[in-house]
């Protein structure tokens, strides 16, 4: 937090930085509140947490992944870096790990953030390989993730559309790219389990009300 706060202050006193700025305002800290993890989540998702430093959640991630488990909708409305992740990777995990043949759909509105999520998942699933204990290997190695958009090599599609676990795209891609060929990614829409979609705020007027329908 010292670091933090000293950066700021050079900032402030830099004028072509401040020139630019309209506004400047300190919020002030709070103590985090934990709560821990909800019971009857997978057992080898709380080891991983551990692996990664994790002891226990906040305790909006541990009501968020709660109501998921008991199979509600959720929205997660938390400021940024407050670990919204791990509000959908648990309880997705949760189900894969348990049900090979399940699938989840995760849309993001950026290729950019596509790719950090894809990234995100694939430490944390790496991180169930336990050193000392072999039988978290199972689950790790039968999870895919395929990462589904218009970049994606046309060679590396159909074992996406076969393998993937989760599969994580857009909703432009959902729309153009996957829907009108349903029938090639019948695993994914018999077994679907689970749909995210992140940033949901900007999913509003016309775009939004066009991502209701490619929803439905």
């Amino acid at each position: 937090m010292a670091s933090a706060r000293v950066t700021l202050d050079r900032l402030r006193l830099d004028r072509q930085f401040m020139s630019n700025v309209a506004a400047w305002e300190a919020l002030p800290s709070r103590p985090s509140r934990h709560a821990p993890l909800p019971p009857g989540l997978y057992a080898p998702l709380g080891a991983a947490l551990r692996r990664r430093g994790i002891e226990q959640l906040y305790t909006h991630q541990a009501s968020a992944v709660a109501a998921a488990l008991r199979g509600e909708n959720v929205a997660i409305v938390s400021g940024t870096a407050s670990g919204k992740t791990l509000c959908y990777n648990l309880p997705v995990l949760h189900a894969l790990l348990q049900h090979p043949s399940a699938r989840a759909l995760y849309l993001f509105p950026t290729k950019a953030l596509a790719q950090d999520q894809a990234a995100e998942l694939a430490d944390f699933i790496a991180a169930l390989d336990s050193p000392t204990d072999d039988s978290f290997r199972t689950p790790h190695s039968a999870l895919r993730i395929g990462l589904y958009d218009g970049d994606t090599p046309q060679a590396h599609r159909a074992a996406i559309r076969r393998d993937s676990s989760v599969v994580i795209s857009n909703p432009d891609m959902l729309h153009a790219g996957m829907l009108p060929h349903h029938t090639r990614w019948s695993e994914l829409f018999a077994n679907l389990r689970w749909i995210v979609l992140d940033e949901l705020h900007i999913y509003r007027g016309v775009f939004g009300s066009h991502v209701a329908n490619v929803l439905r």
